[in-house]
């Protein structure tokens, strides 16, 4: 009927507690595009998110704000994202995520506390938490810092969720961040993915993660030591310092 009228049709499915179109996939495999309109009830953002598209990239994300006159496009949404972030405050830390084409800063916070359990919490949103416990057993065995002992919650604000392994090293400065109560140094970002043996391994997409840095004005960005003759042949503002590591070990020193 669609290709007969060249028109849109657009079918609303249900979708389950886990996020998946609920029934048979017949719904999916049959149209062209697939489109998650996500947001938190508590929050004003909403993401139209893209799982499946016939005519373009997959993954691409559109961030609106719903208002009095419904929703409204937010051109930046770095911006908006951070507009709240509390100044010189322990366990908070900046990373650049790639949604589709589309890079974003986001916050990520850590919250240690003494546990009064034998088996200490261990809670995230926003992050997979088995990428939490490998990191907080990475952190344990590298630094020698006593986490058995402490309850850990992992949050990404304004509800957003990062599967990209880049931020793996703002992870890690925020929860150390946390134990030590100490704040990470303003406008700072850390881009990297960490292995199990503490090294810092390189990231993609690195043109549009620096042009994001640049546009809202950091100082210090934090990158694998790897990328630094990839980084030189690329144009980019020389307004802010690129520190490279190789070693989570190096990156805390240095932030510290």
């Amino acid at each position: 009927l669609a290709k007969k009228l060249g028109t849109t049709i657009i079918l609303v499915g249900h979708v389950t507690k886990t996020g998946d179109l609920a029934g048979p996939r017949v719904l999916e495999h049959m149209v062209d595009t697939v489109l998650y309109f996500e947001g938190d009830k508590y929050s004003s953002l909403r993401l139209v998110r893209a799982v499946k598209n016939r005519f373009g990239r997959t993954n691409e994300i559109a961030i609106f704000e719903m208002g009095e006159r419904g929703l409204a496009a937010v051109q930046n949404a770095s911006e908006t994202l951070l507009s709240s972030r509390p100044q010189k405050a322990p366990g908070s830390a900046l990373s650049i995520i790639m949604e589709g084409s589309r890079p974003l800063v986001v916050e990520i916070q850590a919250l240690l506390t003494a546990s009064p359990y034998p088996s200490p919490i261990r809670m995230s949103q926003g992050i997979a938490k088995n990428r939490v416990s490998m990191l907080l057993a990475l952190l344990q065995k590298n630094l020698d810092v006593n986490l058995s002992a402490v309850d850990c919650f992992i949050n990404i604000v304004s509800g957003l969720k990062a599967d990209d392994p880049a931020t793996d090293l703002a992870l890690i400065v925020a929860i150390y961040s946390s134990y030590r109560n100490l704040p990470v140094r303003e406008k700072t970002l850390f881009c990297g993915e960490v292995g199990l043996t503490g090294e810092v391994r390189p990231i993609t997409r690195l043109q549009e993660r620096l042009g994001e840095a640049s546009t809202l004005g950091f100082q210090h960005i934090f990158l694998p030591g790897s990328v630094k003759r990839e980084v030189d042949k690329l144009k980019r503002n020389t307004s802010y310092d690129i520190i490279y590591v190789d070693t989570i070990m190096e990156a805390l020193e240095i932030c510290f």
